[in-house]
């Protein structure tokens, strides 16, 4: 197969599953995976792809697409999802067992817990990716459908296998909080969501201050007291109180966010 038969290969299977990893087209199309990062580099130039850690997704081409494309969000005021993943990747001790989701302030504690000696269970593509590389401990990727672009695998099999484990703590995102608790989006993974927790001695959810207010499908989880919500703003006091009233943390990453190294 030429460079060129195998980077037309690729464009098709992106153009048809949105997402895929350097090590998953590797092995389906042949070559290396230095072959396969200088096609999806072409194809980056050519405005088809975008590239990311790990893999790579069609470039969203509507606001709706837009709002479910992993590394397009991932951008989004990056600079404070950095300051709250510095604080909850502190609460995160060597050896610890973990769970992560596949939200993108989640991805930023991924990126800092790499060099933790960490067992890892996500649901996450993008996780499962970075920590495949260049992580220090075990990773386990659960089961399931993969979302489109999100790159998150849910239904059946992911919630039948977040029942089979226990973590120490899960570390989740969401699409809103307000007084009766976190919010999310789509019905999959809410479910998903929910096996985490149960499966965890504890719960962080990073969120960052825009998702104050907001409302989306379904409550994913009522505040409780083995919940910690880690945000970058004070919320609104009746939010605040109502974290409080039912026994959960609220912390609140500093005003200027640590550098990026």
């Amino acid at each position: 197969m030429t460079n060129q038969q195998r980077t037309a290969l690729i464009e098709l299977h992106l153009r048809e599953h949105k997402y895929a990893d350097l090590h998953s087209l590797a092995a389906q199309f042949g070559g290396s995976l230095s072959t396969v990062r200088r096609a999806l580099d072409s194809l980056e130039t050519r405005g088809i792809v975008r590239r990311h850690h790990g893999g790579a997704s069609l470039i969203a081409t509507d606001a709706l697409a837009q709002e479910n494309d992993f590394p397009l969000r991932l951008q989004r005021q990056a600079d404070r999802k950095f300051a709250i993943a510095s604080l909850v990747a502190e609460q995160v001790q060597p050896g610890a067992t973990v769970i992560l989701d596949g939200g993108t302030t989640t991805f930023a504690v991924a990126r800092l817990l790499v060099k933790k000696n960490v067992q890892v269970i996500t649901n996450s593509l993008p996780v499962a990716s970075l920590f495949g590389e260049v992580g220090c401990g075990e990773t386990i990727v659960v089961g399931g459908s993969v979302l489109g672009r999100l790159g998150i695998l849910v239904g059946p099999h992911c919630e039948a296998a977040f029942q089979q484990v226990h973590a120490d703590l899960a570390i989740l995102g969401g699409t809103g909080i307000t007084e009766s608790g976190v919010w999310n989006h789509h019905a999959l993974i809410i479910a998903a969501q929910r096996r985490m927790i149960a499966a965890a001695d504890r719960t962080i959810f990073a969120l960052d201050a825009s998702k104050f207010g907001r409302k989306a499908l379904s409550l994913t989880a009522p505040f409780g007291p083995r919940m910690n919500v880690v945000t970058d703003t004070p919320p609104a006091p009746g939010v605040a109180h109502a974290i409080a009233a039912a026994g959960a943390r609220l912390t609140l990453a500093p005003r200027d966010p640590p550098r990026r190294k």
